[in-house]
């Protein structure tokens, strides 16, 4: 065996199997790790296995757990062992996996894994589909459809001739829309003076009133980006009731389903997402809920022409293949790793019911963290958990909102210094809060205990040193 390899196998191992034990925060600072890995550029090589070895023992203090059970930050899933293991032999092929004449098993892997994820969310079979880097250029890919498709209608080839004198795009999305909408506007040309945010009620989803209004403001062709699941608290939008108005209208429908649109593999959970195979694109992430490493992002889009339209190309060189499927067709990319292949594995093992109780599992547990840390004293609950996200703050007595704001921030940097358990801190209708989002395959009850009583401890801490300061 190759002694590089064996290092980072043996390595690999350590660090999975210290997950529980190690603190989920990085330990070590940017100053620190410049200066461990700073320096000019050496003149002479190093051994593989000696480079691997110099990695792999200071790297790990710079690194978060987010593998692990007890980080509930930003939406970040772990690895399933199969996926994990089938990354690293996307790595080991190292396979061009753009067209099938470079691939021919990635890209009929690929295939199986597209069918099987609109199979598990019950999306239209006859959507083409596409894996991307991850949700933000999903989004891109999915708006790239949709531009050619409503500017074709309003007899413009965009493809052809560009955006210079084309009728000017609209694009009506939540106000609680993530960032990766409004860059994706960007990438494509738009701009962020093409979206036209919509408010949301005490629900955070966009009324029926709301959208026919903004509806009756827009001028020509137009998108409606939908939320399956916002970031901060989960909500999904009326689909059933909101897509049929924004077809009549003549509008594109795209839900953002980062992480929400998982549910729908849910018996207990997807009614939430009723009526969102309707739209007209769907984006979501493979790296979240379905627990495959990065980078993975999935784009789906019923109308199979617009979006090979939106995305091909051809050269003399490229070898394509008229009877099967060329994946370059249908991504941004020219040059991609074989990131079905991790995927296909991770359906394999976990299979239809694997993955409800993955998602099951992970809003159970979200509403356990949620009314552990609630019931705390000092701790607001600003919404309960909802799939798998849920906010709460924390309070002084008799402090004004900007001080708790402060003090909220300063809970959530006590927490993370503990090592037990990692959170990240949002602004939710001007107040600050911490998030609790659940989306890892490894969390487990005693996860939900030591998070809960990581939150006990630095809230005492806080109250104790705040008493040192009033009687000192």
């Amino acid at each position: 065996m190759s002694k590089a390899l064996d290092r980072a196998y043996r390595a690999a191992t350590a660090w999975i199997d210290g997950l529980d034990e190690r603190p989920v925060a990085a330990r070590a600072t940017r100053d620190d790790l410049a200066a461990i890995f700073g320096g000019p550029l050496p003149e002479l090589g190093t051994r593989s296995e000696d480079v691997v070895e110099w990695l792999t023992r200071h790297a790990g203090d710079g690194m978060l757990g987010s593998a692990g059970g007890r980080f509930f930050a930003w939406v970040i899933g772990g690895g399933v062992e199969s996926a994990l293991a089938a990354d690293w032999m996307v790595a080991t092929w190292d396979q061009n996996a753009a067209l099938y004449a470079c691939s021919p098993a990635a890209s009929v892997i690929e295939d199986v894994a597209g069918a099987w994820i609109k199979e598990l969310l019950n999306l239209p079979r006859e959507s083409s589909f596409a894996f991307t880097t991850g949700c933000q250029l999903a989004h891109a890919t999915c708006l790239a459809a949709a531009r050619h498709a409503l500017l074709k209608r309003a007899e413009w080839d965009v493809d052809q001739d560009g955006l210079f004198g084309a009728p000017r795009l609209t694009i009506l999305a939540s106000e609680e829309r993530h960032g990766s909408i409004d860059r994706a506007a960007r990438c494509l040309g738009l701009g962020r003076g093409a979206i036209q945010p919509l408010a949301t009620d005490d629900s955070g989803r966009i009324a029926p009133t709301t959208l026919e209004q903004g509806i009756s403001r827009s001028a020509g062709p137009a998108i409606l980006v939908l939320n399956a699941a916002d970031l901060n608290i989960g909500a999904c939008d009326q689909f059933a009731e909101l897509i049929p108005m924004a077809h009549s209208a003549g509008l594109w429908v795209h839900v953002d389903g980062a992480f929400g649109l998982f549910a729908r593999a849910s018996r207990t959970h997807r009614h939430r997402l009723s009526g969102v195979q309707l739209a007209d694109s769907w984006a979501t992430d493979g790296h979240k809920w379905l627990n495959v490493p990065f980078d993975c992002g999935i784009a789906i889009v019923r109308d199979r022409a617009a979006h090979r339209a939106a995305m091909t190309t051809s050269a003399a060189y490229i070898a394509a293949q008229s009877d099967a499927r060329d994946q370059i067709d249908w991504n941004p990319e020219w040059s991609r790793r074989a990131r079905g292949v991790p995927v296909y594995a991770a359906l394999k093992e976990l299979g239809r019911e694997g993955v409800e109780a993955l998602i099951d599992r992970c809003c159970a547990h979200c509403e356990a963290l949620v009314d552990g840390l609630g019931a705390l004293a000092g701790v607001e609950v600003l919404s309960p958990a909802s799939l798998n996200q849920g906010l709460v703050r924390f309070n002084h007595i008799a402090d004004t909102p900007e001080e708790n704001d402060a003090f909220t921030d300063e809970i959530i940097e006590k927490i993370n210094a503990t090592g037990e358990a990692f959170f990240s801190g949002t602004t939710w209708r001007g107040r600050r809060a911490m998030r609790i989002s659940v989306v890892n395959w490894r969390t487990s009850e005693s996860d939900v205990d030591r998070a809960v009583a990581a939150a006990r401890a630095a809230l005492a801490q806080s109250h104790a040193g705040s008493s040192l300061h009033i009687d000192g």
